[in-house]
């Protein structure tokens, strides 16, 4: 057990010096990519085989979900395993019914194939899109509110209303780049106000899991210590501010902007990747 609990705390050190030494690769460099090859692949400028290449996506998805994977690994025990396969079956399960039924966020259906997909339907990497979107808008949560955040009636809403405001972000991007359609449009970007009610009971979900996975305290004092936990939100608000302003999502645009002032204030947005990076003439 002890030679178990070195060899965790080795990798855990390592992975954390890994993110921690290539920030700025990982929080600007591969959204900043990322936002202008999906644009190129939507505009059908890049060759075939790359165009929305779906092992493409994944893989820099996986980078860029790095800093978050750091962040909490050494918060995993066995109660957040069991938690978090718990979400990923409610991921699974509430996916596949609204691909199939329409319900709980209206009818939709996949443009293109975002890595493998399960049965047809759904992305086999789903956890890794959905699971970051509600922990960092949890985490985030929890430093802007302090010590309110130990009341469930004040988390709970707030968390659930940040997720909403991601996804406010979010679909109006994907659906302009094609990766999923609403069978009937939307007011909002030709997305459907019932797919934001899908979402509160996803993130109602979500967030009741994470209660139950992480002890709170240790959550945010990792969270506190750790300067780059948050920098998988710094990548969506790059990434997604910068897709949406590509479509003319000005409202989107707008929210981002929010989130980017919410990471100001918690002092995790002040450029602190940018200066990590070697200076010209500096030496390695």
């Amino acid at each position: 057990m002890a030679v178990e609990s070195m060899t965790r705390e080795r990798v855990e050190t390592r992975l954390d010096d890994l993110v921690r030494e290539n920030r700025f690769l990982i929080a600007v460099v591969f959204p900043a990519m990322g936002a202008l090859l999906l644009v190129a692949s939507a505009e059908s400028l890049l060759p075939g085989p790359l165009n929305f290449n779906p092992y493409l996506i994944l893989f820099g998805t996986l980078v860029m979900r790095l800093p978050l994977v750091a962040g909490v690994a050494p918060l995993t025990d066995r109660r957040a395993l069991l938690a978090m396969g718990a979400l990923t079956v409610y991921s699974y399960g509430i996916e596949y019914v609204g691909t199939t039924t329409g319900w709980p966020y209206g009818e939709f259906a996949y443009g293109i194939d975002l890595g493998p997909m399960l049965f047809g339907e759904i992305p086999l990497g789903l956890p890794v899109f959905f699971f970051p979107l509600v922990l960092n808008s949890y985490l985030l949560c929890l430093l802007l509110l302090g010590d309110r955040a130990k009341q469930w009636f004040v988390r709970l809403p707030v968390v659930i209303a940040a997720v909403i405001a991601v996804d406010l972000v979010l679909d109006p991007g994907a659906v302009g780049l094609g990766f999923w359609a609403y069978d009937a449009g939307g007011t909002y970007y030709q997305v459907p106000w019932s797919n934001y009610l899908g979402w509160v009971l996803s993130a109602t979900v979500a967030v009741g899991l994470f209660d139950v996975a992480f002890d709170r305290t240790a959550l945010i004092a990792r969270v506190q210590r750790c300067e780059f936990m948050l920098d998988d939100l710094v990548s969506f608000v790059i990434l997604w501010g910068s897709i949406n302003a590509y479509f003319a999502n000005w409202v989107p645009v707008a929210i981002a902007g929010l989130f980017f002032l919410g990471l100001v204030q918690i002092e995790r947005f002040d450029f602190a990747v940018v200066r990590t990076v070697p200076l010209i003439g500096e030496k390695f």
